[in-house]
């Protein structure tokens, strides 16, 4: 279906997104960017999705935007850019407003686009090969780039995601742990297990429940006052009552047993 990218269904509710060019340790290219775009529009409308777990083939999750692309950027003009920028910045917005969570299983080396990609996850899982590096201020762009410099202090913190986006040194999986970049580093041969665990564990929760809750996420980390967060939280709740899920949830519970959601 794609040239870039491996679309599985590993588990129920769980679509694996594969970045597909090994040999060039899954580095973006302008096609890439497109096959996403594609992607989320059809995640939009997947009621049988209820988690997408993203990795990379090989030894790399993904190496930022391909050389051979980012050295036709000096010849686009401002206009050609800034209308480049916003479509495959567009791609990485898509994933991150998905209204299935994303867990990224971070592989191997998430370098500038791949820094970006894994910070678009709601939740991130590393192997002890992960690295991550703001690589866009090495090869004299702003570090600023795919949402970087929003996501990145909100994960870690504003002086952490300074110093890492000022110098573009790499950070390993231990240090990304310590600091709250990724939640887990667990062997590689064990990653996409715990990914796909991770996924089940939500995919057991009701899909509209599940929504809300990335949603109320997203929006009141940046929300101005409590009194606003929990207006927020209460249009939510009001709204999860109203579905026959939460009948079946509750009651499911109560008897200890599975939950069996009708609702998508």
């Amino acid at each position: 279906m794609y040239n870039t990218l491996l679309v599985e269904r590993p588990r129920d509710g769980v679509v694996l997104v594969t970045l597909n060019r090994p040999k060039q340790r899954n580095a973006i290219t302008f096609e890439m960017f497109d096959e996403l775009h594609d992607l989320c529009d059809t995640l939009q409308k997947d009621r049988k999705a209820r988690a997408v777990v993203i990795t990379g083939t090989g030894v790399g999750f993904c190496a930022g935007l391909d050389l051979d692309e980012a050295s036709s950027l000096p010849d686009m003009s401002p206009h050609e850019m800034m209308l480049g920028q916003q479509h495959w910045a567009g791609a990485f917005m898509k994933i991150h407003e998905l209204p299935q969570p994303v867990i990224a299983a971070v592989n191997g080396a998430a370098a500038g686009g791949g820094l970006g990609l894994a910070m678009t996850a709601d939740i991130r899982i590393a192997s002890p090969e992960a690295r991550f590096n703001a690589a866009f201020v090495r090869i004299g762009l702003s570090a600023g780039d795919v949402g970087v410099s929003w996501s990145l202090p909100r994960a870690i913190g504003m002086a952490r995601a300074a110093e890492i986006m000022l110098t573009g040194r790499f950070v390993g999986a231990e240090e990304a742990l310590a600091i709250g970049l990724v939640t887990r580093v667990v062997p590689g041969d064990e990653l996409l297990e715990a990914a796909f665990d991770t996924a089940a564990r939500i995919a057991a929760n009701t899909p509209f429940g599940v929504t809300l809750t990335k949603r109320v996420l997203n929006a009141n980390v940046d929300a101005g006052s409590l009194s606003q967060a929990v207006e927020m939280e209460n249009r939510g709740q009001t709204l999860a009552t109203r579905g026959t899920d939460f009948r079946e949830a509750l009651q499911a519970f109560r008897e200890k047993r599975p939950a069996q959601y009708t609702a998508r």
